[in-house]
């Protein structure tokens, strides 16, 4: 199996180098700057589970059209790059590779199946916490590292997951081929919600936050208010996903916080919209109360205009 990864970032950078690490055909798709430093150097993975140096092969969009096809892309770009990262991928799609997504949230399915057809775009996500370094190397900051994916509903079984799953395991990556992605989705997006809210709003680590009078009760109703959003929409929260995630939303001494605060730090662009105001806006959309997240939206969307102006 071919696989594309476009980009050569955090998570694309950390999962494609895995693959390619164990012998899987992975090609990745730069900016020319991008691609001259990993034909110079290769890919650099600097990771509590292994460090790995590594030669890979590196396309740019020139020259994506005339590479032999690839049966699929990882896309993993940020929510705010959607739109030129599809235009990357189209040479790609249209020689036959199905995209998988590792986006965080759900809104970009939308704009993916209009582009591409609902056929050809399947379901993932992926947990980890990786960015680059200062020399374009890869910084895997922690120990999870996992990817899950699957055929969405209605999708016929397709054996590039099967194959997908294959190479996940040569590589040693922690994977789940699941039956039920979209089950998997709403456990990952009401959590994650909750902690970009909240770790956002408050501009410090969960350990910080409930240390302070009421913090514990706040990160858990942001969470809860997202568990309710997951429940209208036809996607219950089980149980023990639910203790899980606020167990560790609200666990004592905790240094966890969203990627996207540390954008926000950096003055960075952020993912506000994709993540926080669209959990708000199903919310609203199934006439759901969340004060708690309608907070967060707010200062997240003051941290964007004061940035923008």
């Amino acid at each position: 199996m071919r696989v594309l990864v476009l980009g050569a970032g955090g998570t694309g950078g950390y999962f494609g180098g895995r693959l390619a690490q164990a012998g899987v055909d992975v090609g990745f798709l730069v900016r020319p700057a991008r691609a001259a430093l990993l034909r110079d150097r290769g890919l650099r993975i600097r990771s509590p589970l292994g460090d790995a140096d590594l030669p890979v092969q590196v396309l740019t969009a020139d020259e994506l059209p005339h590479a032999t096809p690839f049966d699929l892309v990882l896309l993993s770009c940020k929510a705010y790059d959607l739109d030129s990262a599809m235009d990357a991928i189209v040479p790609a799609v249209e020689a036959g590779a199905r995209v998988l997504p590792l986006l965080n949230g759900l809104r970009h399915y939308e704009a993916l199946d209009a582009r591409f057809g609902f056929p050809n775009v399947l379901g993932g996500l992926c947990f980890i916490s990786a960015t680059l370094g200062g020399e374009g190397e890869i910084l895997h900051l922690g120990k999870p590292a996992s990817m899950t994916f699957g055929e969405r509903e209605g999708q016929s079984p397709d054996a590039r997951l099967q194959a997908l799953a294959a190479a996940c395991a040569q590589a040693s990556i922690d994977h789940q081929h699941t039956p039920d992605i979209a089950q998997a989705q709403w456990v990952k997006y009401s959590f994650l919600a909750a902690l970009a809210a909240g770790t956002c709003l408050m501009r410090a680590p969960i350990g910080t936050i409930v240390a302070g009078e009421g913090g514990k009760e706040f990160m858990a109703a942001l969470h809860a208010e997202c568990v309710a959003v997951a429940a209208a929409s036809a996607h219950p929260i089980p149980d023990p996903a639910h203790a899980g995630a606020r167990d560790t939303l609200t666990m004592p001494g905790s240094p966890m916080k969203a990627s996207m605060l540390r954008d926000l730090e950096a003055g960075q662009r952020v993912e506000a919209a994709h993540i926080v105001g669209d959990m708000v806006h199903r919310a609203a959309a199934h006439g759901i109360a969340t004060p708690h997240l309608q907070a967060a939206w707010a200062h997240l969307q003051a941290y964007e205009a004061q940035r923008a102006a």
